[in-house]
């Protein structure tokens, strides 16, 4: 695909974890061939969190949509790798997390079935997990109280009427894997999100040595903020609510944040709060404590005009790269 910023090749990294990295991927490399994703290792549900506790590999499943999302391979091939079984003991189980256990015990390693999964599909970029060390979340509520594993903290949350307000590692002291750091070190565009805020995006600023690695790097930081809040994870918090617990969890990591404008049609938004979702926006209270923080927002339209509410790849692809160019010009003029 043709667009006219794709000369510039700029060095792009993101790092989350869900269908939130795996969609912003989809955009930006249209604008870039040297993509790094990081990819959470904490998940341990559904068909991930099987083979995770079948097997004692680590989970496929996001490194999996990345790879698909990075990939050059004809539109079968995608639809193979992301069939999910609907019968029988492999029932919900993903065809692509099967073909990553199948690498993983050919090649020895989970970091090497990644690397030849990149190379079959023709991976535009490089996907790495976050560590290769067994890894797990540990939440404490608002009530004091606490809960293990990532698959479980919003249900215990909306069961008991509590809030997350902290998440840890388990273990604590986790190192990244090689590479990670180097990758942080020479990005041009660091992106952060968007994905679940307390599974998929803190936990990879918890890892040793990777905040520290964001805020010494020159690169432009972006945070994208999620479209929706989360029940059980994110209810009722605003802009500054997500912002200030990444800072809390980390520091000062980004200085910049993309928010939608667009409004859900009335028929997704009542959709959505049958499912205790509500859409985020900006707004004055947001506006004044990021112009505090001397943090730049972006808003436009980068919502996905289908039947969910999520980012549009090309949108917001074409936000962050125009705020890249901008900010950049202004960078090289005033040199």
């Amino acid at each position: 695909m043709y667009n006219k910023y794709r000369s510039l090749n700029p060095k792009i990294l993101a790092i989350g974890g869900g269908t939130g990295l795996s969609t912003l991927l989809k955009g930006i490399k249209n604008y870039s061939s040297d993509i790094t994703a990081i990819v959470t290792m904490a998940d341990d549900g559904g068909g991930s969190g099987v083979l995770r506790r079948s097997f004692g590999m680590l989970p496929p499943g996001d490194v999996r949509n990345c790879l698909l999302a990075l990939s050059d391979i004809e539109p079968e091939m995608n639809t193979l790798l992301s069939h999910r079984f609907e019968k029988g003991e492999l029932k919900g189980q993903s065809f692509g997390n099967l073909f990553l256990l199948a690498m993983n015990e050919i090649y020895g390693s989970f970091e090497e079935a990644v690397k030849m999964a990149s190379s079959i599909l023709r991976v535009k970029g490089t996907v790495m997990p976050i560590t290769v060390n067994d890894v797990n979340i540990e939440a404490t509520y608002d009530d004091k109280s606490k809960a293990f594993g990532e698959s479980i903290l919003p249900a215990e949350a909306i069961k008991d009427n509590k809030k997350i307000k902290r998440v840890e590692l388990c273990p604590k002291d986790v190192e990244p894997l090689d590479g990670v750091i180097t990758a942080i070190n020479k990005a041009d565009i660091i992106l952060i999100g968007p994905g679940s805020l307390y599974t998929s995006i803190i936990p990879n600023l918890l890892v040793k040595g990777v905040t520290e690695a964001i805020i010494s790097s020159p690169a432009k930081k972006i945070y994208v903020q999620n479209v929706m809040t989360q029940h059980g994870e994110t209810d009722d918090m605003s802009v500054k609510d997500h912002v200030g617990a990444i800072f809390e969890h980390s520091d000062k990591i980004f200085d910049s944040i993309i928010i939608n404008n667009k409004v859900l049609s009335e028929d997704l938004k009542k959709k959505y709060q049958e499912e205790y979702q509500e859409q985020i926006f900006l707004t004055d209270g947001d506006k004044k404590f990021l112009e505090e923080e001397a943090i730049d927002y972006i808003e436009g339209d980068c919502l996905d005009s289908g039947d969910y509410a999520r980012h549009d790849s090309e949108k917001l692809a074409n936000m962050i790269i125009d705020y890249y160019i901008r900010t950049r010009r202004v960078k090289t003029y005033e040199k």
